[in-house]
């Protein structure tokens, strides 16, 4: 078994279906990123062309800064996207700790409960948090996004979250209740740090469905003052022409936070896929 897993060739050929694969991912933003910085006839011309001296152009970029409010919708998105993180990590984290540390009558069908929310897409009951939305006078708020993606995220970040407090040492939690800690002293201070991995982790998985989501910015919050960066890009296209200039602009610079939070985030993400993966 040690010989296989050694063998020059094996290692080889995985580093090489690693590499292969990491160039299948990055090549659309890398096609994005070079043509945002073409005029519109070198895009279709040359699309995987670098941008010359007689291609390069910031028309896209111009057009972005001039044309819709690409700040606000920046502002909506990063408002939505780190209020929803927020409430999924504290009370997903709060469910996992109350989930894997205390034994009560329903614990199982809880935690069953809580995962077919991550088998049942939330796009099924669409029309009915509409309906809860209008009722509420929440349409066209940024409170209903926050919401709907809390409600999104809670599933999977039970299911993660529940299983690393697990392996938490109950000596550790203990000695803090022997010192007279409460129940929410040892969570915050004793728990959570030693499960910062996976937070990191669940962080990531979220982040980037709700920013970049179409689905619910069109239906609960298109109006002007709460559109996102996503449902912004929007305005660039249309029916019978398209900007493409300006639309691989702004797809350029909604994707410049993903690529920040992966790179302050990269090593705490490991640590959690890793962690989770060996016992």
């Amino acid at each position: 078994m040690n010989k296989a897993r050694h063998n020059p060739l094996n290692t080889a050929a995985m580093h090489g279906a690693l590499i292969l694969y990491t160039l299948i991912a990055l090549f659309p933003v890398f096609v994005i990123l070079i043509n945002s910085f073409k005029s519109r006839r070198a895009i279709f011309r040359e699309p995987l062309a670098l941008p010359s001296a007689d291609s390069f152009s910031l028309v896209g970029y111009e057009t972005v800064m001039k044309q819709g409010d690409f700040f606000l919708y920046f502002q909506n998105s990063m408002i939505v996207t780190v209020a929803s993180l927020f409430f999924v990590l504290l009370f997903g984290a709060m469910a996992a700790y109350a989930l894997s540390e205390y034994r009560f009558k329903g614990n199982l069908v809880m935690g069953l409960y809580l995962a077919l929310g991550i088998m049942i897409p939330i796009r099924i009951g669409t029309v009915a948090i509409l309906e809860m939305m209008v009722a509420t006078g929440l349409v066209n708020t940024l409170w209903a996004l926050i919401l709907v993606y809390t409600a999104q995220g809670l599933p999977l970040a039970v299911f993660i979250l529940s299983e690393f407090m697990r392996q938490v040492s109950d000596d550790l939690k203990n000695a803090g209740r022997i010192d007279g800690l409460s129940e929410y002293t040892i969570f915050f201070r004793l728990v959570l740090p030693l499960v910062r991995p996976a937070m990191a982790t669940v962080a990531v998985f979220n982040m980037i469905p709700i920013w970049n989501d179409l689905w619910f910015p069109l239906i609960l919050a298109p109006a002007e003052e709460t559109k996102t960066l996503t449902l912004g890009s929007q305005v660039f296209i249309g029916q019978f022409v398209t900007d493409w200039n300006a639309v691989l602009s702004a797809l350029s610079m909604a994707i410049l936070p993903v690529l920040v939070l992966y790179v302050i985030f990269s090593r705490q993400l490991i640590r959690g896929i890793t962690s989770g993966a060996v016992k």
